[in-house]
């Protein structure tokens, strides 16, 4: 058993068979996480001191990254006490993941290969979630995950889903699934949230495809539109292929929604080009964003490029399940 510590302060035990994230959650410690397997970079974190070992390329970790001592900690696995340059996110409000029964209310198609799902939940099981988070669905053994679209005072879960050629929750749910189906979720996972910027003038959201789920939850959630209220600009990047594929806007004068879209132009832009011509400071915002990692990677590198912070850079990468 080792000892992982973080620059709060913060400590928590870690058995060398398992991963420093998988132990932080163990023992109620919340570090920034999202794939769990070694495939993004979102729990990216630089050891300050002690060895860690691990079975993974980590290709998401650049070689400047890797000499600077940065490891992914949902697959490294600890060879010594470690002393992590992190800090425990427990005090916005997180709960442990459970494992719930649901059945699907409604489906309802939004685009010729996305659809909308509802779900009722038993009476008797509370959920609590950050706007933001996802959820696993369990269907006859097969795990996947789905960023939550709803905001945790509905009374239904929500999920936004794509249809992907040959795979196995595709081929279920746009030629199989019925109303009533039951289905087990495991929910809540992941740090993809609205932090608290009290120092900070403007905020973007870069969403591609359904990863608008999190950032429609989160820009519909009551308690973040007070959070909201203390920016002078609140940016919607939307990358879609064409105008009939926007299925939702947000609400409210003060956001600038920005449809991009890929197809309808003779030259491509993604919402990456877009973001490096937005006129604004900044050293005084906060990007977060959703959808595939290249577009996170590029979005990143401009934003940063343009003088953003790099812990005010937030986001949750989509990686293939098949």
């Amino acid at each position: 058993m080792f000892t992982i510590e973080l620059t709060d302060k913060t400590t928590f035990q870690c058995e060398p068979h398992e991963s420093i994230i998988d132990a932080a959650l163990r023992n109620g410690v919340y570090l920034e996480y999202s794939c769990r397997s070694g495939r993004c970079s979102s729990c990216k974190y630089q050891v300050l001191n002690g060895e860690t070992q691990t079975e993974s390329d980590e290709l998401s970790l650049t070689d400047q990254e890797k000499q600077a001592d940065y490891i992914l900690t949902c697959v490294r696995k600890p060879l010594s006490n470690v002393e992590l340059a992190a800090e425990d996110l427990g005090s916005y409000g997180f709960t442990p993941a459970k494992t719930i029964p649901a059945k699907i209310k409604n489906i309802n198609k939004l685009t010729s290969d996305i659809i909308e799902v509802t779900f009722r939940v038993p009476p008797t099981q509370k959920i609590s979630f950050l706007e933001g988070q996802y959820l696993n669905t369990i269907w006859r053994g097969v795990k996947r995950s789905y960023s939550v679209a709803s905001t945790n005072d509905d009374q239904e879960l929500q999920l936004i889903i794509k249809n992907y050629e040959g795979g196995v929750m595709s081929a279920y749910w746009f030629q199989q699934a019925k109303e009533n189906d039951l289905i087990r979720l495991e929910i809540p996972l992941g740090t993809f949230f609205l932090r608290n910027h009290v120092d900070l003038d403007n905020i973007v959201f870069i969403a591609t495809g359904t990863g608008i789920a999190p950032i429609k939850a989160m820009l519909n959630s009551l308690d973040n539109q007070i959070k909201l209220k203390q920016f002078k600009r609140i940016v919607v990047l939307w990358g879609m292929r064409y105008s009939k594929d926007i299925f939702w806007k947000p609400d409210g004068e003060r956001v600038e929604f920005i449809p991009v879209l890929s197809r309808e132009n003779e030259s491509k832009r993604y919402v990456q080009h877009v973001l490096s011509e937005l006129s604004l400071d900044f050293q005084k915002t906060a990007v977060y964003a959703c959808g595939g990692d290249q577009m996170i990677q590029e979005a990143k590198s401009i934003a940063l490029e343009k003088g953003l912070q790099e812990h005010n850079f937030y986001s949750d990468a989509f990686v293939a399940s098949n």
